[in-house]
């Protein structure tokens, strides 16, 4: 049997147990209760997955679901420290920059991605509000790879700093790069050889995780899959680019449950350990945010021109419509 989806798990036997009664989510809560949190003592949860292609194999949630687990083992741990709380917030089910992107094939299906400067926007609006309620401590859980994504995140995060004092914090940021390489020491040279893509997607990383959390919802044939191997870079993007590119990159057939299981551990290990870090006053403005590193290539470049070419649109038809003028005047 697969395991429930997490967030639906959070306040079961909350009765029994006084850490588990120490986490909330908001709602189910009404005005008075959400008033009554310590907000020097409680974190707020942020949970997001994008809906993404990730090949035949796997669901477009593939980064939702893993976002699900990983929310409640956070949660779990935080109110293991005496006097904390955690609220957590409903699934956020938008991203940007779809794995579909790498090849600058920007609609497939499976992928739902929003613009980045819509994602930036939702982010910056949800600071908003909790900054103005008096929250100082939000944990953003979104383990999705594009770069223009993550900046994104880390933008609102910035913001929220600067103007409420406060840490919002893209988790996944900044944790990636590291988590990318303890998985890839998990394989033996023969599978790190066939595995091989500059780009993680959909390889034998993700499908193992999610082969771990929703075995029912991975495609069996995927045993037959095809090897999707890049030695770098450009090479990654040209064969996401080749006729017939099946939506992976790497070597998904070589997953297995157990090999999910190690990875999985790997990421939320180092993802709460950050955290609890952090609330511990470690200054997580030391690592190098991953959305920095990468920021300008010709993928997200790329991602950036579809992104205004979709707002020209959106804007001409708003401005046929008489809409822009009418928001202008009010």
């Amino acid at each position: 049997m697969h395991a429930k989806p997490a967030l639906a798990l959070l306040l079961v036997g909350a009765a029994t147990s006084s850490a588990q009664a120490q986490i909330h989510r908001v709602a189910e809560m009404n005005t008075e209760q959400l008033r009554a949190l310590d907000r020097a003592k409680t974190v707020v949860l942020l949970p997001g997955g994008i809906l993404e292609e990730h090949g035949p194999y796997l669901p477009s949630f593939t980064d939702g679901f893993r976002n699900e687990r990983l929310t409640q083992d956070l949660a779990r741990a935080i109110v293991q420290r005496n006097g904390w709380n955690v609220l957590v917030f409903p699934m956020i089910p938008l991203g940007s920059g779809g794995g579909n992107q790498i090849g600058g094939r920007y609609s497939w299906s499976g992928t739902y991605a929003i613009r980045m400067a819509t994602l930036r926007a939702i982010f910056m609006d949800l600071a908003t509000e909790l900054g103005e309620q008096g929250f100082r401590w939000v944990f953003v859980v979104h383990s999705h790879g594009a770069p223009n994504h993550h900046m994104a995140l880390d933008q609102a995060g910035d913001f929220f700093r600067d103007t409420y004092g406060g840490h919002m914090v893209n988790l996944f940021g900044l944790v990636r790069m590291e988590t990318i390489a303890a998985i890839g020491r998990l394989m033996t040279d023969a599978e790190r050889a066939e595995d091989r893509s500059a780009i993680d997607h959909g390889g034998i990383g993700e499908t193992s995780q999610i082969l771990y959390l929703r075995p029912d919802l991975v495609d069996p044939a995927v045993t037959r899959a095809a090897p999707m191997t890049s030695l770098d870079r450009a090479r990654t993007v040209e064969l996401a680019r080749s006729p017939g590119w099946p939506g992976y990159l790497g070597s998904p057939r070589l997953a297995s449950a157990a090999f999910g299981a190690a990875a999985w551990t790997e990421f939320s290990t180092r993802t709460i350990d950050l955290a609890l870090s952090i609330l511990g006053g470690f200054d997580y403005r030391r690592i190098q945010r991953y959305g920095d590193t990468i920021a300008g290539d010709s993928v997200t470049a790329g991602a950036l021109a579809n992104d205004q070419e979709r707002e020209r649109k959106q804007s001409a038809w708003l401005q046929s419509k008489g809409i822009r003028e009418m928001e202008e005047s009010i």
